[in-house]
């Protein structure tokens, strides 16, 4: 019968820790090095807090987004946390892998400006499609609002206001980025309008930062 593979996780798993007994897999420590800005050191360093954490070898939504709920207990963390997670999950096979968390944790902390603005385009594109539709860039401005608990109780006075001043935050950033006017926003309009407006960039920060 058939040895079944071993978890990705457990695939880097004799170099990532040298203690370990060897065993005859691939060491993939040296692609990882190569992947992202981080050293062998902090890459064990994090491999071994990974493992604590998610000994399954991955990290499913409803774990992601605990781990969410702890930092931003003030707000509902939950829809953020989903948008959040799906930009995390390269490979869209609803968990993230080590190597999956190592690649965007070196964008998001080490990554140039263009870097980090591409991983922000594939955080407000929610459906995938390779573009940003204002209803898009809506929802996330929404999830970071209840994020941090600045949305008022559903039908109050200042529920509308607050949906008011978030339309047309919205309604601003999106006539910018949209360099063509035809109402979506492409990789290359998003990437030309933020590198060139330091406005805008300031305030796409703030919701890059609660990643």
């Amino acid at each position: 019968m058939a040895t079944p593979p071993e978890s990705p996780v457990e695939e880097h798993a004799y170099e990532l820790e040298p203690n370990r007994a060897p065993k005859p897999i691939p060491v993939a420590l040296e692609e990882l090095c190569r992947q992202t800005k981080f050293s062998k050191q902090e890459i064990r360093v994090m491999y071994r807090g990974f493992k604590t954490e998610c000994p399954e070898g991955v990290v499913h939504e409803d774990s992601f987004k605990d781990i969410y709920a702890k930092f931003f207990p003030h707000g509902n963390s939950a829809l953020y946390a989903h948008y959040v997670f799906k930009a995390f999950d390269v490979n869209c096979s609803g968990a993230i892998s080590f190597r999956e968390l190592l690649v965007t944790l070196s964008t998001l902390l080490r990554g140039s400006v263009y870097e980090r603005l591409r991983w922000a385009f594939r955080l407000y594109d929610v459906d995938g499609d390779g573009a940003i539709t204002r209803q898009e860039l809506a929802e996330v401005v929404v999830a970071v609002h209840e994020l941090l608990g600045r949305r008022a109780p559903p039908g109050s006075p200042a529920a509308r206001l607050d949906d008011a001043k978030a339309n047309e935050q919205v309604d601003r950033v999106f006539r910018k980025l949209d360099l063509n006017q035809d109402g979506v926003i492409t990789i290359e309009e998003f990437l030309e309008s933020c590198l060139k407006d330091d406005v805008i960039t300031r305030s796409l920060q703030m919701f890059d930062t609660v990643c």
